[in-house]
């Protein structure tokens, strides 16, 4: 009897976490936090106790608990994650896996593997976000996930592509492209050749980036995502302004414009705003890019993000610096050019100090200060050679990253290509829908079936034909008869048992249930009859015949074994089943009263077949019992 006081907890914890998850979607993450912490305070001091029932028992107390603290910690994991607490993230996302593990929770657990390495991604581990995203493809391919799959793999490309590795990062895009166009989802579609075509901007192939970018842009037309169309907008007004062609540059970043104010994403449109004053300073009209230098600032500020904000105010500072332009203001250049300055050395950003340095060096020049501008040029070389330093050993580091996600992928190449020999072995001794629920990791299968038809049939004589062959041909005669056998289940979609020696067991209903598995077993039994008589001999003067026996009732099925798996039946009605086959002749078909019964009902038509009564039997096991022999009539459907 379960604990009531136990079963309490329970029932409020799954109440604190429908709520966390309705707060969390409302952005309240902070009440989401706290009734998920309030889960691990009521469920937590129960998961040592040893009198909660098995784990792997889905109905128990155990279970239940675990199930919980799973979904609390996956919910702490995605605040943390928000808030840019890495170190918390990761944690909590690790624990709710562990706890996923052991209820063989495997949606949450590759759900996990993915977001853990999504973290690692973050804090750029990238060997680490590697093995997590290669250990969620894997599970994903296992189950044929593929719209994790694609998921999964565009991590895996986005990773190369942060380690300049721009080939494997192409080839990651495109699979993932590849696999939406199968499935067809076209927003996955249109991410992936985003993705593609920003990778050729890194390239510098803006002609390839802007095919893709354009391809791109009218599936998000299509589906009506204005978020996506404003990014494509954005990007291909970028790859025109590599190109030099500015005026297509300013038509398509202004559209993006347009939409991004719309849309009120800020961050967005500052950064087009900054990018068409990029363009305008291009083409030398400085007034226009101060105007969006300036706009985009204002917004900037208002985020508080520093480095954007360094970047906007260095490019004031230059046009102001700039000696053709009319509005040149040498006091104003230096202003903003300082603070820029000041702001990259407090963030620690070296690649924009040097560029200020510079830009200050060329400014004091022009003004003739040239104590200013030595000192300038002298921390601008400085700077920039300390940068180039750290970039050779960043670059030194990314070898080895790159050789560690080579030496991974290797491993995950060769773990998918065992657990597909795997999986192709289990899907030849199993029944496919058993087989899948093994591999998606249920440890304990057992079903019960109401209503099911078996059928054994038996070689008759065969003792006296092993006398008269070799082995070989023995077990090739048997081998043949009983492929024969596999191929009719097959075709009235039966599934086959097992056999022992010269018995072959059969059944109709299972795992898939069916009102017709007495039709379909019926049908398949006189085949197989037609099948034996027209085997050829596998010797001479010895013919093959076969007892048949079928009846129609409840059983119980599932897995046996541990090292060694096997499907079979228990159940009166396999015995009642094996009975028949056992009191039949050679020959013939010998069915029970149910079965018959069976047959009858779930069929309206005639049928080209006839039950011959064979009045009643005493059965072994059984008493006294009605039986049939099921023959083929001369009705023709």
């Amino acid at each position: 009897m379960k604990d009531q006081a136990i079963q309490a907890k329970i029932d409020e914890s799954t109440e604190l976490l429908k709520n966390a998850r309705t707060l969390y979607e409302h952005s309240d993450y902070v009440q989401s936090e706290n009734c998920a912490n309030e889960v691990l305070l009521l469920l937590e001091p129960y998961i040592e106790r040893n009198d909660l029932g098995e784990i792997h028992e889905k109905s128990s107390q155990k279970y239940a608990i675990i199930y919980c603290l799973a979904h609390a910690y996956n919910r702490l994991n995605s605040i943390s994650e928000i808030r840019a607490d890495y170190a918390l993230a990761l944690s909590q996302a690790k624990t709710s896996l562990m706890f996923s593990e052991q209820i063989g929770d495997q949606i949450r657990k590759v759900g996990l593997l993915h977001n853990i390495g999504t973290i690692y991604m973050g804090i750029s581990d990238y060997s680490q976000a590697l093995e997590y995203f290669q250990s969620a493809l894997i599970s994903n391919e296992k189950m044929d996930n593929k719209a994790w799959i694609v998921k999964n793999l565009s991590n895996i490309g986005i990773v190369y592509a942060m380690l300049s590795d721009y080939a494997s990062a192409l080839e990651y895009f495109q699979k993932a492209l590849a696999i939406n166009e199968e499935i067809g989802n076209k927003e996955g579609i249109a991410g992936s050749l985003g993705n593609i075509g920003n990778l050729y901007g890194h390239l510098s192939d803006h002609v390839q980036m802007l095919e893709y970018l354009q391809k791109s842009l009218a599936i998000h037309e299509e589906l009506g995502n204005k978020n996506g169309i404003a990014l494509n907008l954005s990007n291909i007004g970028s790859a025109y302004k590599e190109l030099t062609d500015y005026t297509k540059a300013l038509e398509y970043l202004q559209k993006s414009l347009a939409i991004n104010e719309e849309l009120g994403l800020k961050h967005h449109f500052a950064q087009v705003l900054q990018g068409i004053g990029n363009v305008y300073q291009k083409i030398s009209d400085y007034e226009t890019a101060l105007e969006y230098y300036q706009k985009s600032l204002a917004i900037k500020e208002v985020i508080g993000d520093k480095l954007i904000i360094a970047i906007d105010i260095a490019a004031i500072g230059e046009i102001y610096a700039t000696p053709t332009f009319a509005g040149y203001d040498a006091v104003k250049a230096e202003e903003f050019l300082l603070k820029s300055l000041g702001i990259n050395v407090e963030i620690g950003a070296k690649i924009y100090m040097y560029g200020c340095h510079k830009s200050l060096a060329d400014l004091y020049k022009n003004e003739m200060r040239w104590k200013e501008c030595q000192a300038h040029f002298e921390k601008y070389h400085y700077i920039k050679e300390e940068v180039q330093n750290e970039e050779v050993k960043k670059q030194t580091l990314l070898m080895e990253h790159r050789r560690k996600l080579e030496e991974s992928e290797r491993d995950r190449q060769v773990k998918l290509a065992r657990f597909q020999e795997q999986e192709k072995i289990l899907h030849n001794i199993l029944p496919s829908q058993i087989a899948d629920r093994m591999i998606e990791g249920e440890k304990t299968i057992v079903d019960s079936y109401e209503s099911v038809s078996v059928l054994f049939a038996d070689i008759v004589g065969f003792t006296k034909l092993s006398q008269r062959v070799t082995p070989e041909q023995l077990v090739a005669g048997l081998d043949g008869i009983f492929n024969t056998f596999d191929l009719l289940a097959d075709k009235y979609g039966c599934e086959k048992i097992k056999t022992i020696g010269d018995c072959y067991m059969v059944v109709a209903g299972l795992p898939e249930r069916c009102d017709d598995h007495a039709e379909r077993l019926g049908a398949m039994a006189i085949e197989m009859l037609k099948a034996i008589e027209e085997f050829p001999a596998v010797v001479e003067d010895v013919s093959i015949n076969m007892r048949i026996g079928i009846h129609s009732g409840s059983v119980v099925a599932g897995i046996i074994g541990k090292n060694k798996y096997a499907y079979d039946l228990w159940g009166d009605a396999v015995n009642t089943a094996s009975r028949m086959e056992s009191h039949g002749e050679a020959g013939k078909i010998h069915v029970s009263e149910e079965f018959r019964n069976a047959l009858i009902s779930t069929i309206l038509n005639d049928l080209p077949i006839q039950f011959i009564p064979r009045g009643e039997m005493d059965i072994k096991g059984k008493g006294m019992m009605k039986t049939y022999f099921l023959e083929q009539s001369n009705i023709q459907l």
